[in-house]
C-alpha cells in the first residue's frame, strides 16, 4: 500500500494505491486507488489490517496510471521490487523484535 502522504488524508488531492501480490503472479497488482475520501478510506483500511502505508507521492502518481486490476508496468518492477524487498525485511526485523 502507497499513498501521496498518509498524514494528509483529509486532503482531497491527498491519493492512494493498494497493492496485491502473491507467489507465481507475474507481477504485484493495483487492487484500490484513489483520492480524497477514497484514499482516506484505503489508508484507514490498511493500517487495520495491519497493512504496512509507505509514503511515496512519486510512487502514487506512477502508479494511479495503473488501471484498476491491472498489473503494473513492467517500467516499475524494479522499483516495486525494491519496495517490497523493504517491507519484507521490515516485517521479518518486526518479528523477531516481539
Amino acid at each position: 500500500m502507497t499513498a501521496g502522504n498518509a498524514d494528509l488524508v483529509d486532503d482531497p488531492r491527498a491519493e492512494a494505491v493498494a497493492l496485491a501480490y502473491s507467489a507465481g503472479d507475474a507481477a504485484p497488482r493495483v487492487v484500490a486507488k484513489g483520492r480524497g475520501l477514497i484514499a482516506r478510506e484505503i489508508i484507514e483500511r490498511a493500517r487495520e489490517a495491519g497493512v504496512y502505508v509507505h509514503e511515496s507521492p512519486e510512487m502514487v502518481a506512477l502508479l494511479m496510471q495503473v488501471d484498476l486490476d491491472a498489473r503494473i508496468p513492467p517500467q516499475l518492477y524494479v522499483a516495486i521490487a525494491e519496495l517490497l524487498a523493504w517491507l519484507y525485511r521490515m516485517e521479518t526485523a518486526a518479528g523477531r523484535n516481539s
